[in-house]
């Protein structure tokens, strides 16, 4: 978790592939907590395709099946079918947008919303960006992406700085002293 902490929550990712990896896991969190997925992080990354997202939108309900017995991953339907559903979304909305970076950033306009927390206990679960996103994502047909979640993605892509201001990272993440 630390290691974690320290060298990616938080800083400003634009990767297609790797924002579509943040979703499907922030989605397989719900319930859980972060420490779970992110030891099964590798796993998640081989059962799919790196997070290449044409590869995910084009599995079959027997690969999906075939993932329900994997004790690597959390072995819950909704979860795993949702990662391919998401990925043809993920599809369509580069199709449109150009890529899903573009679409997802422009929630926060392109760029990382500074915020300047003094403790842990201050930084919110959801904001009003983050219903917008969760309610817009679920237009769309983006499934495990309430607000909550949308919030968590926010502040892991670095579309959100919530850093407290005594951390070391919150600088190197685009915050003003």
């Amino acid at each position: 978790m630390q290691s974690y902490h320290d060298t990616e929550w938080g800083a400003p990712l634009h990767d297609d592939r790797a924002l579509f990896e943040f979703l499907c896991l922030e989605g397989a969190q719900a319930g859980l907590s972060w420490r779970t997925v992110l030891q099964k992080r590798e796993n998640y990354r081989r059962a799919f395709h790196h997070f290449d997202i044409a590869r995910v939108a084009a599995m079959k309900d027997r690969e999906l099946e075939k993932l329900l017995l994997d004790p690597g991953l959390i072995r819950n339907r909704l979860k795993i079918t949702a990662a391919r559903d998401n990925a043809k979304v993920a599809l369509e909305v580069i199709d449109e947008f150009g890529s899903l970076d573009a679409y997802l950033w422009s929630f926060v306009n392109g760029k990382s919303i500074q915020n300047r927390w003094r403790s842990k206990g201050d930084v919110p679960a959801s904001t009003p960006v983050s219903d917008t996103m969760s309610k817009t994502l679920k237009k769309r047909g983006f499934r495990f992406v309430g607000t909550t979640i949308c919030y968590a993605f926010m502040q892991a892509t670095g579309m959100v700085n919530d850093h407290v201001t005594e951390c070391f990272r919150f600088k190197a993440c685009g915050g003003k002293p």
